[in-house]
């Protein structure tokens, strides 16, 4: 009998699960050794304790460009183009790296700029123009700046928008309190529900990125509701751990759609993007 069908017929047998452990143990081992090359080269390398920064896989990327024009109703190409727009601007690019630089949390931030899932956020703010957006969560400000270079781009091509950046950590913001990114932002400092309640002028684009329980995050959305424009987009930075936008959209009778990032070389699992339009 050859080794291929001695296999199979084994695999017959009582036996199998013995047979085959080797195997199964080599397939986990491989990919352990990886996971934990890849988590001692960031412990050595990085500074960042949370809110972690990376470059995305080429297939995450691609799958993001593909939500993107699915959920603005845009071509693929055009949401690639916005890619690369936010990619290649090197000014803020260097106004990041030298801001986190002189930055006085310098010790917890990496210099090197990392987008990930963002260039989604932008892609979605070059896509729909809106007038005023809205960020709960604005940590050190790297997602504010790259919704704030969204906005002034628009701004130059004739359509200018705002962002309100709500954070309750009164040193949150640093990347744009200053440059021209600072001109098209206003940072709110204080509980998000309570920011969200003063606002006097529509919302037309939300992203929740705050406090990522399931009870707050509710509460924005549900406060947030009456103050959105007629045709707002609503985002969360908490798909891969809530239900809560699927269930809004739901509730108000809108669509819904979720991308998972998959991050290249880290050890980290990811976050997404969950849209209600």
């Amino acid at each position: 009998m050859d080794a291929t069908k001695l296999r199979r017929a084994i695999a017959r047998t009582p036996l199998a699960p013995v047979a085959a452990f080797p195997k199964r143990l080599v397939s986990v081992a491989r990919h352990d050794a990886k996971v934990l090359r890849t988590s001692a080269r960031w412990l050595v390398t990085s500074r960042e304790h949370h809110n972690y920064t990376y470059d995305l896989t080429k297939l995450s990327r691609q799958h993001l460009a593909w939500f993107v024009s699915v959920v603005c109703d845009v071509p693929v190409k055009q949401v690639r183009g916005y890619f690369a727009e936010i990619e290649s601007d090197e000014a803020l690019r260097a106004h990041i790296e030298q801001t986190t630089a002189a930055a006085a949390r310098r010790g917890l931030a990496d210099r090197r700029v990392r987008y990930a899932r963002r260039i989604g956020w932008y892609a979605i703010v070059r896509a729909t123009r809106p007038t005023h957006v809205v960020e709960t969560g604005v940590d050190k400000g790297l997602g504010s700046c790259v919704l704030a270079s969204a906005l002034l781009r628009n701004a130059a091509e004739g359509q200018p928008g705002r962002l309100s950046a709500l954070d309750i950590n009164p040193e949150a913001g640093y990347l744009v309190r200053s440059g021209r990114w600072s001109e098209v932002v206003d940072l709110v400092i204080g509980d998000s529900i309570a920011s969200i309640g003063a606002f006097d002028r529509p919302v037309d684009l939300f992203l929740h990125d705050s406090d990522h329980s399931r009870e707050h995050e509710k509460r924005e959305f549900d406060a947030v509701e009456p103050k959105l424009a007629p045709g707002a987009m609503l985002l969360t930075d908490n798909v891969t751990t809530t239900n809560v936008l699927a269930e809004h959209a739901e509730r108000t009778d809108r669509r819904f759609l979720a991308y998972r990032e998959t991050p290249a070389n880290h050890w980290y699992r990811g976050d997404g993007i969950g849209v209600a339009w």
